[in-house]
């Protein structure tokens, strides 16, 4: 029987996701000899060629990749196996350690951590601001059990390496400023603001999601101002610059300068329903780990009463201006 050692699997999958000896090494915190050393190894007990040049690089053999579709299986059953262990050995103790992008940390993980304090006081969550490619990043090399993110930079469902949980569908709302002619108009469309001067971010996620529910809605947005800090974007709002799509997380947030007397008329897009959506990940395997699945478990109950408190605070009639 070939001989499967996990730790040359890892190093191949890692060389397979990096593409390169030299990085795989980096990674690893190896030389590139060893990692060479290692994968030969690897071929010889498996008795196949895993490698093949290609260049001045190397390239999977059609082995190799039959090797990897089978080390996925065992890598996500080994985290079941963790996930198990930790149970039975911690029970409610323990540290779940969370990666959560700026706006999604004050609306969701905050709540569910006060919650957990309640309910699970010996259940630790340590949080980690970052963006989506750097959560996903820290979640696949271990550094973080969960990760949150928009869906659009997200791993797709079918990544062997993460499970993926919808959390909720954040409505994006428009801040105009107070004075502007459309402040008040009735039936206010996305549309509607299409010769404005628009502010957000010169790249990233956020850019992509204005251009996006514009682009949508028939046209492509002029940016008169690039910015991604929500509480400059509020000032540039009111000081008549411009106009911008919110996230309702962020104002939930409480982020510093989004409050009432601000000089910004925050209108609901009813006809246009401009969303983004919010998920979280864990690796393949490890999301029924006792900790992770309570804090999964809080962070739904934080979504499901952020979009229960969002819809309350829009329900008024279309047109009427929420002045902020």
């Amino acid at each position: 029987m070939a001989d499967w050692d996990i730790k040359k699997l890892r190093i191949l999958r890692t060389l397979q996701e990096l593409g390169t000896v030299t990085a795989t090494a980096e990674a690893l915190h190896m030389t590139p000899s060893a990692v060479s050393q290692q994968l030969t190894g690897l071929a010889r007990s498996l008795g196949v060629t895993l490698l093949e040049a290609h260049g001045r690089r190397v390239r999977l053999t059609g082995a190799a990749q039959l090797v990897l579709r089978h080390a996925e299986e065992v890598f996500a059953q080994l985290e079941r196996a963790d996930a198990e262990l930790l149970g039975y050995l911690q029970g409610e103790a323990g540290q779940v350690r969370v990666g959560a992008f700026s706006t999604a940390i004050p609306a969701l993980v905050v709540p569910a951590v006060q919650e957990l304090r309640g309910t699970h006081p010996g259940l630790a969550v340590a949080v980690r601001e970052a963006e989506a490619e750097a959560a996903y990043e820290l979640l696949a090399e271990g550094s973080v059990d969960l990760a949150l993110s928009l869906a659009a930079h997200a791993p797709t469902p079918r990544d062997p390496k993460f499970t993926r949980v919808s959390l909720l569908a954040d409505p994006l709302d428009v801040a105009l400023p107070v004075g502007h002619p459309l402040a008040g108009a009735p039936g206010l469309r996305l549309a509607d603001l299409a010769g404005e001067p628009w502010i957000f971010g010169s790249s990233g996620p956020w850019s992509q999601i204005t251009t996006t529910a514009c682009e949508n809605a028939g046209f492509v947005p002029e940016q008169a101002h690039a910015a991604a800090d929500w509480s400059a974007i509020w000032a540039m709002v009111a000081a008549g610059m411009g106009v911008a799509l919110v996230p309702r997380m962020a104002r939930a947030g409480g982020i510093r300068g989004l409050g009432r007397g601000s000089g910004v008329a925050l209108r609901v897009l009813h006809a246009d329903q401009p969303r983004r959506h919010v998920v979280a990940a864990a690796r393949r395997g490890a999301e029924g780990a006792p900790g992770p699945a309570r804090v999964l478990a809080a962070l739904r109950r934080a979504a499901a009463a952020q979009t229960a408190r969002g819809s309350a605070d829009t329900a008024e009639p279309p047109g009427t201006v929420q002045s902020s």
